[in-house]
């Protein structure tokens, strides 16, 4: 590679690196397990990805530890633009081609300030992450289901609380989001759902 190339390569990745440090500003949700405040994504993405490390003899499949760990990285990049969409705005077909809409023409953009084979390879992993085609992908998805039910359990109903979440719309997430790639996390997330509704931090359907 000519020298110049390689200087406009390495600019281009530089600028890359300092652009994904605005996914530090951008607040979820969730708050953290002790409750003090709200996570941000960047945190998030960190959280998945060692979830992912500690958790992956649990996928309903063999699965590729290191694509698993590449496609949480990268599967909440697009919020830098998109922001943080709450997953509970997204169970209807209007709310989710509204987020799918914005989160394409973010994607296009962060990955397209990459060098074109970098942001070709990391695109690929989020799109991979969105479709659920393969084994990665799914429990991939899993654990990103996962992890904020565990923090709102933890805070003592979080978000949950805050939005008057119920127990059956959560259920609905863990079983079409959850089971196609883990169904031991699944079911621990279904255990979860029942203790939160006990202790009054999920709402019965009856009282919606």
């Amino acid at each position: 590679m000519a020298a110049d190339a390689s200087a406009a390569r390495l600019a281009s990745q530089l600028a890359f690196i300092i652009e994904i440090d605005r996914l530090k500003t951008v607040l979820r949700q969730s708050p953290i397990a002790d409750g003090s405040r709200r996570e941000n994504t960047a945190e998030h993405s960190w959280h998945l990805a060692l979830a992912a490390v500690v958790l992956a003899e649990h996928a309903n499949e063999p699965v590729d530890v290191g694509v698993v760990v590449k496609m949480l990285l990268v599967h909440d990049l697009v919020e830098i633009d998109a922001g943080d969409t709450f997953v509970y705005n997204t169970m209807d077909a209007a709310g989710r081609a509204e987020q799918e809409a914005r989160e394409e023409v973010a994607a296009e953009r962060i990955f397209g300030m990459l060098p074109p084979d970098q942001g070709a390879e990391l695109r690929a992993l989020w799109d991979a992450f969105e479709s659920k085609a393969t084994p990665e992908s799914r429990f991939a998805k899993a654990v990103d289901r996962l992890q904020p039910m565990l923090l709102n359990r933890a805070a003592g109903g979080g978000s949950w609380v805050k939005h008057g979440v119920t127990a059956d719309m959560t259920r609905a997430l863990i079983d079409a989001q959850m089971r196609g790639g883990s169904a031991a996390l699944a079911a621990a997330a279904h255990t979860l759902v029942d203790g939160a509704l006990d202790a009054g931090m999920l709402l019965p359907p009856r009282l919606r």
